[in-house]
């Protein structure tokens, strides 16, 4: 499923051994290198109050992402940025997706990133979300979407693509989200249940009797 990077922001993170969130997501680090999304920095009451927590999720720890937010085993998997090297390496890049310029190989300048969208089971960022500068071309078409495919060069202020021409207009209302039948391999105590039409006639035809 593609997610909105925006949307994942300040969304909850669940703990499975608390039975409840410890925190709230900042900011996604993105590897510039292969526009995967490889951790998510976390605040929140519980992380400050206990200095032994740290203060990443590596998605790699993340059982799973839906609507109630990012579901993990317990605080323990989050870690501080020192202790995984290449989390250290990025994060000590600055890079920031989001505003950066995009080029054509040509020099043609096609707008700003103001969102991407990523795969929510590879956190692979999948789409880049541009605004087209003002301008005439601008009214019809105010924001694109760039497949990934199309990336030649990053670099800390721009993001140079093959061409224009194989852009694509993003859907209006894109904020929100895609909704799908999650199947995670362990039972989700954060999920509201759901009740089949038989067993809510079953159910009320037993009161009925009585």
């Amino acid at each position: 499923m593609l997610v909105i990077g925006s949307t994942m922001i300040g969304n909850s993170v669940l703990s499975l051994h608390i039975g409840g969130p410890i925190g709230v997501t900042k900011s996604a680090v993105i590897d510039p290198e292969n526009l995967n999304i490889i951790a998510y920095t976390v605040d929140g009451s519980v992380i400050k109050s206990d200095p032994e927590i740290g203060n990443i999720l590596d998605v790699k720890d993340v059982r799973e992402l839906g609507p109630e937010g990012f579901i993990i085993n317990s605080s323990d998997v989050l870690v501080n940025r020192e202790d995984i090297i290449h989390l250290d390496e990025v994060m000590s890049l600055n890079f920031n997706l989001v505003g950066l310029k995009v080029v054509t190989k040509k020099g043609k300048k096609i707008g700003k990133i103001v969102d991407y969208t990523f795969d929510s089971n590879s956190f692979m960022v999948y789409q880049l979300i541009v605004q087209r500068p003002v301008g005439f071309a601008a009214l019809n078409d105010p924001q694109l979407t760039i497949n990934r495919s199309q990336i030649v060069e990053i670099d800390d202020y721009k993001v140079t693509i093959k061409h224009d021409t194989e852009q694509v207009k993003v859907v209006e209302k894109k904020k929100k989200v895609e909704k799908e039948e999650f199947t995670p391999n362990f039972v989700n105590p954060f999920r509201k249940p759901s009740y089949a039409p038989d067993e809510a006639s079953t159910d009320n035809t037993s009161r009925t009797s009585e």
